[in-house]
């Protein structure tokens, strides 16, 4: 694993929880580097949340990705090695739980109040974020420490071995390393 805190690339993957910023992130980049901007849950979701079938994600993200320069975010791992196989440089947004939890329990009320269309006519209702089984904030809750874990594990895999590997633990370190990457 290289670590650095340059833009090192031109395919760039952002992972990270839900709710860290990894969408935010992406964006800024894309404008930065002026380069596509590829949303995974954009591709991954149908109307009335229905998710498509992973041979359909699959082609689509492949398809994306047919270029030589963007920034994709997301952590589908149905589709990591599509994505890990072309990319050059991944960002790991790794923060603090407080932190992650705020952003997402903000972004959610914010989405939530407001009907903000996400993909496809999809928006988070609180019945849905806060009171369900497909509740945002559960699946934070469940897998927020499994990806601190299994994100560094992944860096050291023979298979990624070719990737620059840029670890932010708070958004300070992000807005230090965007504010002194240069393309």
């Amino acid at each position: 694993m290289q670590e650095n805190f340059q833009i090192c690339g031109k395919r760039i993957s952002i992972v990270g929880t839900t709710g860290s910023g990894k969408t935010t992130l992406a964006r800024k980049v894309a404008q930065k580097l002026q380069i596509p901007h590829i949303e995974l849950d954009a591709l991954h979701w149908e109307a009335n949340w229905t998710s498509v079938a992973d041979q359909v994600f699959q082609e689509r993200v492949t398809e994306a990705l047919s270029g030589d320069r963007w920034v994709v975010d997301g952590n589908y791992s149905k589709v990591r090695n599509i994505i890990w196989s072309r990319a050059d440089t991944v960002v790991f947004l790794d923060y603090s739980f407080l932190l992650v939890m705020g952003r997402l329990l903000s972004r959610t009320l914010r989405r939530s109040w407001k009907q903000e269309e996400l993909w496809n006519g999809n928006r988070e209702t609180i019945q849905i974020s806060f009171f369900s089984q497909d509740s945002i904030i559960l699946w934070m809750l469940r897998t927020y420490h499994d990806n601190r874990k299994k994100y560094p594990m992944l860096f050291q895999q023979p298979e990624y071995s070719h990737l620059s590997v840029i670890h932010l633990k708070s958004p300070q370190m992000t807005d230090e390393w965007l504010r002194n990457s240069h393309n």
